[in-house]
């Protein structure tokens, strides 16, 4: 049985999402971790249900996965303008960071400095990632011996195809739905039957008329947000194959942003009443944990395939110096459990601006 939810006010929740957006490393997979264990396990202003409910919505839903899991819980008990007010809080801090880094690029010439940041702030995120992820496997899958079968066979899948599919994920949650309702039905000779149903809408493509680039850009990132689902894996490879012919300063970046959120926030508020007001029903429970069971596979999945890409150079040499931080990363973050992840980042980012002309010269 969960325990009441504290009261709390939506400018509370927002001020939250801001701060996650703001200083929360990692990636997707990791701010996941992070709201579970804020607003779940610590302030327990969302319950477990509501979380699961959030995670599945997410991953069946094309765009980015972190963004509109705070899109959904902001909606749970604040409606649409929760949505609104924690969906722009949580994102804006990343893109003024963003606009910001390509500003200092543009005027104060290359990325040496930047690439010896990021040297060391990656191998240290992949650590931050691999506690998240393991703390998150731990806490939302249990005992259930068939939610840890979906786990690794989604793992599994994430690994060696490096890419998160809709499919699997509804397979998993419709075996899971159709086991676990069997199971109740030869236990009280009753049926009720639910057929679980993804909730599609069609986002509108924004447009632009300042010029033909604004906007190629509108729809080219409109596309990745409307079109593109898992938690990263996926848009990366996307954007890296399109953007490249883009280049429009701050209007551009505005746009890009605006084409990309609108319409994952679209892509959430619709479905969002379904969700919170059949969510209690037995098979859309069951469904949804045969979900979360996927997504946190594939999560756990990518943090393998992220390492590999982070650590590994060319995929078979590790790179010696990535894997001690890494190492340290995960080693400080298991011995001290309140020791914030900022911390850490901020020190691995020192040790890469002093180490990378010695290792990259």
């Amino acid at each position: 049985m969960e325990t009441a939810r504290q009261p709390y006010s939506l400018g509370q929740l927002s001020a939250y999402a801001f701060r996650l957006g703001t200083i929360g490393f990692g990636g997707p997979v990791a701010l996941v971790g992070y709201m579970h264990r804020d607003l779940v396990e610590q302030k327990k202003w969302i319950s477990e249900s509501e979380f699961k409910e959030g995670m599945t919505l997410a991953q069946l839903m094309p765009g980015p996965l972190a963004a509109q899991l705070a899109i959904y819980l902001g909606f749970v008990h604040h409606g649409v303008l929760g949505a609104t007010a924690v969906g722009t809080a949580f994102v804006l801090p990343s893109f003024v960071m963003v606009v910001a880094l390509g500003w200092a690029y543009v005027h104060f010439g290359g990325i040496g400095w930047m690439q010896a940041v990021f040297y060391g702030v990656g191998a240290s995120v992949i650590g931050i990632i691999t506690i998240s992820a393991y703390k998150l496997t731990l806490k939302t899958i249990g005992n259930n011996r068939l939610l840890w079968g979906i786990f690794l066979a989604s793992a599994a899948v994430t690994i060696i195809t490096e890419s998160e599919s809709i499919w699997f994920f509804l397979g998993a949650g419709i075996l899971f739905w159709a086991i676990r309702t069997t199971a109740i039905r030869k236990a009280t000779s009753t049926t009720g039957a639910f057929e679980p149903s993804l909730l599609l809408a069609t986002a509108p493509i924004a447009k632009v008329s300042l010029n033909e680039l604004l906007t190629q850009i509108a729809i080219f990132f409109a596309k990745a947000g409307a079109f593109v689902f898992g938690s990263g894996l996926a848009i990366v490879p996307f954007l890296y194959g399109g953007v490249g012919d883009f280049w429009s300063g701050f209007a551009g970046a505005s746009v890009a942003a605006l084409a990309t959120f609108l319409p994952c926030y679209l892509l959430t508020i619709l479905p969002a009443p379904y969700f919170k007001k059949h969510g209690k029903r037995p098979g859309i429970v069951a469904f949804v944990d045969g979900v979360t069971g996927a997504a946190v596979g594939a999560i756990a999945g990518a943090c393998v395939v992220l390492g590999r890409r982070t650590i590994f150079e060319n995929g078979y040499t590790p790179d010696v110096p990535k894997v001690i931080i890494l190492l340290a990363t995960v080693g400080l973050l298991l011995k001290f459990k309140k020791l914030p992840e900022p911390v850490i980042v901020l020190a691995a980012a020192i040790i890469g601006l002093i180490i990378f002309p010695y290792v990259k010269p």
